[in-house]
């Protein structure tokens, strides 16, 4: 009965009828999900077709590339909120970093360019170089001083991150290959990973301490009996709301990627990784999961077009003639761009694109100090990656969660993208290559989720 409950939800889920319809069968009421999303105008199966048959693997076939397949993270960093952090001891949460020649010159050095206009120097790095070596002569100011203007420094810097970014100069900051290390069950669960779920939820997701979350095992007993949970939650307004559903489906994203590549065989001489239907069911099944199952799935959609409106409304800054994808290849990196720019135009033509106009358009000085707000929890998530005990898990997580702050960065900059020249450097707006790396692979993953999706489906399908 389960089964049918969990195939029937998914049929619900991928609709083939009007959302007014009820699915049930075999004496389960399936937990009925509309064909249209909540705060959007698309429905689920237009992103469903858009992205399996168009989108999907356009990009699988980009992320394979060296551009986008080397991250550079600090995974040695310690939890700035807790002391007691234990890390995972089994064999798959761990990383295996690449050899420092094992990465493609031209990405561990960016100094070299094809281009003469790239070469080029233009007033503002003048004005750059200028103010560095003013600084570098100047031996009257004290050490205070010389530290507090670069605070000052890094805090202009930072007005606009929506992440703490690894200082990629550190010693303790690796390039991981992205292929070796896929993200996949690692065996890293309970209070460990409660823990950080609940630290992110519970203090970053504007929820009241009184309302507790559904179906948290650290609080026994702590379902969303009558629906309470969500109905707290359809009071907040749409910034805050908006804000619980994208986190609500970045963790539904990696559920489900979890569930598509878990080992289901582990022998002396194979290991197998496959689709686990029974940690699906777990995780997303309407009876199981009390209703909250389907809702999970609704907002992994939303996180979707979130960040497909993103890729959208980047596309002027990726195609100035300066902006290069470099490795040191000039006719893989030329023929990489041109997929990259083939699949932001794919992006562009969606047609139901999220509304991100929607958000903070009330007073002007509320809405600022409202999107300070949340510009703020969203930074104390990224830092929360750093409590994470498996490795692998810690490292998807970052890559996922400044991807994601990447996304906002971009919805945010609206005018600072339009006004880009298309010869010389993006002065008003800019991504560093360790942003494009994130965004294009952080939505690989969500791609990927609802790619997966389908997947299930079929396998329900055959199984009922």
């Amino acid at each position: 009965m389960m089964l049918t409950s969990l195939f029937l939800m998914l049929l619900c889920t991928f609709p083939h009828q009007s959302s007014q319809d009820t699915v049930s069968g075999a004496g389960t009421h399936c937990h009925q999900v509309t064909v249209h999303l909540e705060d959007c105008t698309c429905d689920v199966e237009t992103i469903k077709e858009f992205n399996n048959k168009k989108l999907f693997p356009k990009v699988q076939e980009l992320l394979k590339n060296d551009y986008f397949r080397y991250y550079k993270v600090n995974l040695k960093k310690p939890c700035p909120f807790w002391s007691d952090n234990s890390h995972c001891g089994l064999r798959d949460c761990a990383v295996k970093p690449c050899e420092p020649n094992g990465v493609p010159a031209g990405i561990r050095s960016e100094s070299f360019k094809y281009t003469k206009d790239a070469n080029t120097i233009y007033p503002h790095d003048r004005e750059c170089e200028t103010a560095e070596k003013l600084g570098a002569v100047n031996k009257s100011l004290s050490e205070e001083t010389k530290q507090a203007v670069l605070d000052w420094n890094r805090h202009d810097d930072s007005t606009d991150d929506f992440c703490e970014i690894d200082d990629e100069q550190s010693p303790d900051a690796e390039y991981v290959d992205l292929l070796l290390n896929p993200e996949r069950y690692t065996g890293y669960k309970g209070k460990e990973a409660w823990k950080i779920w609940n630290s992110i939820y519970d203090e970053n997701c504007f929820k009241p301490d009184s309302v507790r979350r559904p179906l948290n095992p650290l609080f026994p007993g702590s379902g969303d009996e009558g629906g309470t949970f969500h109905s707290w939650l359809q009071d907040l307004c749409l910034e805050k709301r908006s804000f619980y559903r994208t986190i609500s489906g970045l963790h539904t994203s990696i559920n489900i990627h979890l569930s598509a590549r878990y080992l289901l065989q582990d022998t002396w001489y194979e290991r197998k990784w496959g689709h686990n239907i029974t940690e699906f069911k777990q995780r997303f099944d309407a009876q199981i999961t009390t209703g909250e199952g389907p809702r999970r799935l609704q907002n992994l959609y939303f996180l979707y077009l979130m960040e497909l409106r993103a890729l959208a409304k980047v596309l002027p800054f990726f195609e100035r003639s300066a902006f290069q994808l470099y490795t040191g290849n000039e006719a893989v990196d030329t023929r990489n761009k041109n997929l990259l720019l083939e699949i932001l135009s794919l992006a562009k033509s969606f047609p139901s694109h999220f509304d991100e106009h929607s958000l903070f358009a009330g007073e002007k000085k509320e809405s600022e100090n409202l999107k300070e707000e949340f510009r703020l929890h969203f930074k104390n998530i990224s830092r929360i990656m750093d409590c994470i005990g498996c490795f692998k898990c810690r490292l998807w997580g970052k890559l996922q969660v400044q991807g994601l702050g990447t996304v906002l960065k971009i919805l945010f900059s609206e005018k600072q993208i339009s006004s880009l020249s298309d010869s010389g450097p993006a002065q008003r707006f800019h991504l560093t290559r360790q942003d494009i790396v994130a965004l294009l692979n952080a939505f690989g993953r969500i791609s990927t989720s609802v790619w997966e999706l389908q997947n299930f489906t079929e396998l329900l399908k055959s199984a009922h």
